[in-house]
């Protein structure tokens, strides 16, 4: 079904929007709401964009972008909160991986 990278979902602080791939939509309502409750803390503590993305190989990895000169945007505190989030949200990555890995990519458990 999918060949390229996907976007699960994301947030741009300077548009001030949050962003979930409708493919997705079947997502539990609490899985949703968690997604939508980290990335926008996510880019309102360190600013730029955050996206969730899935690589070609299933895998689910963080990208943040900022605009250029951008004085709000704290890339050590980027850095430092991704990898918050990676740990305190370890168990939610994993099974999102997986959920994309069965359903999306079609391999079994």
């Amino acid at each position: 079904m999918y060949e390229d990278r996907v976007v699960l979902c994301g947030a741009n602080s300077y548009e001030e929007k949050y962003y979930l791939n409708p493919d997705f939509s079947g997502l539990p309502d609490d899985i949703k709401d968690e997604l939508k409750i980290m990335c926008v803390l996510y880019v309102h503590d360190v600013g730029g964009v955050l996206t969730l993305v899935y690589e070609e190989d299933g895998g689910l990895c963080f990208e943040v972008t900022a605009q250029d000169y951008d004085p709000m945007f704290d890339e050590i505190g980027s850095q430092l909160k991704i990898k918050q989030l990676q740990r305190e949200k370890h168990d939610l990555l994993e099974s999102l991986q997986l959920y994309y890995n069965v359903f999306f990519l079609g391999e079994e458990l």
